[in-house]
């Protein structure tokens, strides 16, 4: 459960370092990108938690 609350920590990381970026094609990207991730992690920590 520690490994995926890290994950999760990582991606937000990751999102809030390029959130800011307004007009900058290449961090929306990045964005999108760790969202989608974040979003995987998301349910796997969701079925971690139901255990």
């Amino acid at each position: 459960m520690e490994e995926i609350i890290a994950k999760i920590k990582e991606q937000i990381a990751a999102i809030t370092a390029d959130i800011d970026k307004v007009g900058n094609k290449a961090a929306q990207a990045r964005v999108r990108k760790a969202t989608l991730a974040l979003e995987k992690i998301g349910k796997e920590y969701r079925k971690a938690s139901v255990k």
